[in-house]
């Protein structure tokens, strides 16, 4: 998840209705146990948007896009786009803006993210403020709803996305985490969070479970309402406790299973970073990537980021597909074998020669061979 707001982009499904029966038949297909559906799923009368069928390849992109930015889409072969808005654009009316924009040129926003409601404080801490920021979160629900964009990610990290400098790999330069650096930094929407509290005070995951179902049982209902599906980010990295702070929900497994519990909505589901689950490491996170797509499968794993790492923690770089630890293809295997109909994509990339041409390029290309292989395995 990319801490400059571009990596918080999606856009419109098809709005194309199942049925109540239908959604727990498709979810109960995907997650391969019927014993799991009534926790996974919810009870909930919403309305879940049905996919177009098949893996969807996504790139980052810009809010207001020039005609180069478009033409290189297209030269990509990307159909799909998640953008992260403006603070000019952050309407209904401002997201049928990008919409259009796109649309015009043949490519489909899946997502339109908004770091104004996105890893909020208040509503991870229970901070002055919280029902206000609540109330925000809701209204940009309904703008995109409205604009019928069904899709949008949120993370539940109170004090941001923690580096402590950066590495060489192969001549280029990639985000470092070193647990034992006294240099470590967490940072957000220009704000940066240090050790040892990053909010004047130790909380109890007591708290922070309490605060996400004040969150989340608030917001379900709105999200249900507007047919748009809430996935939830992993944190960034998954450290049991940062500066204070407990990262015990959206940092392993059980904490991702309770959590679905808890908001018990079948518009309440995951988007899982395959770098943040990989940068934990199977011992920390219960699971791998894999495993767990498909324990959820594509009715609760709704967008998947592509990332890879050196190791796992305590000590991490983000580097390249081909280069960390973790097999790449065996999440696009698990996400062909569970029908995900969901999008991929790219997340953050070590700085290359060329600049985010050449690093979405890069990855765009990657992804689409792991989804060729797949797809061919499959068939065959």
């Amino acid at each position: 998840m990319s801490g400059n707001g571009s990596d918080i982009r999606k856009a419109a499904e098809l709005p194309i209705e199942p049925d109540r029966r239908e959604f727990f038949k498709l979810a109960a297909g995907a997650l391969g146990t019927a014993a799991l559906m009534p926790s996974l799923a919810g009870t909930a009368a919403g309305v879940v948007k049905k996919n177009a069928s098949g893996i969807k390849l996504c790139a980052q992109a810009t809010a207001k896009p020039t005609d180069d930015d478009l033409l290189f889409l297209k030269q990509m072969g990307a159909e799909y786009v998640s953008v992260g808005s403006t603070p000019d654009l952050r309407t209904a009316e401002g997201f049928m803006q990008i919409k259009k924009r796109y649309a015009d040129a043949g490519i489909t926003v899946w997502n339109i993210g908004n770091t104004d409601v996105h890893n909020m404080p208040e509503v991870t801490l229970n901070l002055p403020g919280r029902d206000k920021k609540i109330e925000e979160y809701k209204q940009y629900l309904r703008n995109l709803g409205q604009a019928g964009i069904y899709y949008t990610t949120y993370a539940h990290m109170a004090n941001g996305i923690w580096n402590s400098g950066r590495a060489e790999i192969r001549g280029a330069s990639g985000r470092e985490f070193d647990r034992a650096s006294p240099n470590k930094v967490g940072i957000w929407a220009g704000q940066k969070f240090y050790e040892p509290l990053s909010h004047g005070r130790e909380y109890s995951k007591e708290e922070i479970w309490e605060n996400f179902t004040y969150f989340i049982k608030q917001v379900a209902p709105v999200a249900e309402e507007n047919s748009v599906r809430i996935g939830i980010h992993p944190d960034d990295p998954p450290e049991p406790i940062l500066a204070g702070v407990p990262r015990c929900i959206f940092s392993n497994f059980e904490g991702y299973k309770r959590a679905m519990e808890i908001a018990n909505s079948p518009n309440v589901g995951i988007c899982l970073c395959c770098g943040c689950w990989n940068e934990g490491g199977r011992q920390l996170m219960q699971k791998d990537p894999a495993e767990m797509i498909r324990y959820f499968g594509a009715a609760k794993i709704w967008k998947l980021h592509f990332r890879n790492v050196s190791a796992p923690l305590p000590h991490f770089v983000e580097t390249f597909m081909d280069n960390g630890y973790y097999d790449m293809y065996q999440i696009m295997k698990a996400a062909r074998e569970v029908n995900f109909d969901g999008i991929i994509i790219l997340d953050h990339t070590p700085t290359v020669v060329g600049g985010h041409f050449t690093e979405q390029a890069y990855g765009f290309a990657y992804m689409k061979a792991l989804k060729n292989r797949a797809e061919a395995e499959a068939r065959s």
